[in-house]
């Protein structure tokens, strides 16, 4: 398959879509499910195929590819098509690649991963994540039922980083501004943790790895949300080579 077309949706995040016949079959049946793409590796623009030596993806010089994670935003099985967003910060594999990629250019996907299953009796829901899980979090406000009370909480490094998620009713939305400097997840943590949880409220919550194994102690440690009632996944790990770049 090959870039279709890049859309700047913000200075921080561009939408991506991918197309070609590759992607006859690919269907996508649940909110917040994921893709994983096989990037170019850093200063190249041919895409090389690994190979799989049961127990990872390696190229032919034996290094590991750059693959990432992102949310499948729109798949379109007539069209043959599939969004991607993508979070721009600067550096970073993904980030590069969506900043110079160019119709026609090479890319490989595969998945789709494990999505989120709404639970529709459920009256309460609770949606915390930074950057990366806007695009998930915006196809959750979409499938909650809307009798349901949601709050949700957004870690972003920037204003300009804000898109816009959702106009349902029975939803109150949160920024939390991450101050520079600070360790990606402070700010949500903090918000998380302020958060006052009706009985039966369903969470879940992503980001990075160990702001949500924060979150995750804190719902399960301290407030004993039982396990079934929350969903909470590590994104992208911050200050660890090759995985310290959010895809989204």
């Amino acid at each position: 398959m090959t870039v279709r077309g890049v859309e700047r949706l913000s200075p921080r995040m561009a939408r991506v879509t991918l197309a070609g016949p590759e992607l006859r079959g690919l269907t996508v049946e649940q909110p917040a499910a994921s893709v994983r793409v096989l990037l170019p590796s850093p200063g190249e623009r041919e895409l090389v195929v690994p190979s799989w030596n049961g127990n990872e993806f390696l190229l032919p010089d034996g290094t590991r590819p750059p693959i990432r994670t992102f949310t499948p935003c729109r798949c379109d099985p007539e069209a043959l098509e599939l969004d991607i967003h993508v979070v721009l910060h600067g550096a970073g594999a993904a980030s590069q690649w969506a900043g110079a990629a160019e119709p026609g250019q090479p890319a490989a996907v595969s998945g789709p991963g494990r999505g989120y299953v709404v639970d529709g009796d459920a009256a309460a829901f609770l949606l915390a994540g930074d950057e990366t899980a806007i695009p998930a979090m915006g196809q959750l406000l979409e499938a909650i039922p809307a009798q349901a009370q949601v709050r949700v909480l957004v870690e972003v490094g920037r204003p300009d980083a804000r898109l816009e998620l959702t106009d349902r009713p029975r939803t109150s939305l949160q920024w939390c501004d991450l101050p520079p400097g600070a360790t990606p997840g402070d700010s949500l943590v903090a918000a998380v943790g302020d958060a006052e949880l009706v009985p039966g409220t369903r969470v879940w919550a992503a980001g990075e790895a160990a702001a949500v194994q924060r979150i995750r102690r804190h719902l399960f440690e301290n407030l004993g949300l039982p396990r079934g009632q929350a969903s909470v996944r590590g994104y992208w790990k911050h200050g660890r080579s090759g995985d310290s770049d959010p895809g989204a």
